[in-house]
């Protein structure tokens, strides 16, 4: 048995998740964690379909993306992942999906407006929007360049208070401290962009989520005196 079969199985179990919530169709997307005490990455093969795939078929690879073991090519989205992984430290879990509505807000090359409280139960932005790909990066390494346009937009923004993103023209990813984490963003976000879609369809001038509403809903979950839940 692979010395990596726990970290295996639950990126296999997370990669479950993605077309069990609806966030995509045939083999789109993928699910990644990182093991930094061990210092490997597990992540989907690419362009196998959910229904066929095995626990075994997981691929692990070192922190720069070299495989370490498997039989399969890993996720034609690995240089991003480790990109990532290698920029926003506490991150140990990785999703990116071709969700219909992140998908959708992502090709209008826009931040996801923060329009209401459900918004502001996750995050108090935006969700930001990278900015589109010159053609030097696209022609070049395409996947490593998409990470570095993901860390270029986290600039001035904290990737552990927001853990999502849009790619322009491309698609939603999103992070967590955990595989588990980063599949409950890619859920939330897209119905984020659901709502958002709905709203601005409805009232195209809608105005953002007024500040005493973002930090009610965002500290009852999250502050220091935070009183969602149970204890």
């Amino acid at each position: 048995m692979s010395a990596y079969r726990q970290l295996q199985e639950r990126v296999w179990q997370a990669n479950m998740e993605i077309p069990k919530r609806g966030l995509a169709q045939y083999t789109w997307g993928n699910v990644s964690a990182a093991d930094r005490e061990l210092g490997v990455i597990a992540i989907k093969p690419s362009g196998v379909d959910y229904d066929d795939m095995k626990i075994k078929d997981i691929v692990i690879l070192d922190l720069d993306g070299n495989i370490i073991e498997g039989k399969l090519n890993p996720s034609s989205d690995t240089k991003t992942h480790v990109v990532l992984y290698k920029n926003f430290l506490s991150v140990c879990g990785i999703v990116h999906t071709h969700s219909t509505y992140a998908v959708g807000w992502a090709q209008t090359c826009t931040d996801l407006k923060i329009f209401g409280t459900t918004h502001a139960d996750h995050l108090v932005t935006n969700v930001p929007c990278t900015d589109v790909m010159s053609d030097k990066q696209i022609t070049g390494n395409y996947e490593e360049e998409t990470g570095n346009q993901i860390i270029e937009t986290f600039k001035d923004l904290s990737y552990e208070e927001i853990e999502m993103v849009l790619v322009a023209c491309h698609g939603p990813f999103t992070w967590g401290k955990t595989p588990e984490k980063a599949v409950y963003n890619a859920v939330v976000l897209e119905e984020l962009a659901r709502m958002a879609f709905i709203t601005q369809t409805l009232r195209p001038d809608t105005p953002v989520l007024k500040k005493t509403l973002r930090e009610k809903h965002y500290k009852r979950k999250h502050g220091d005196d935070a009183y969602y839940g149970q204890k």
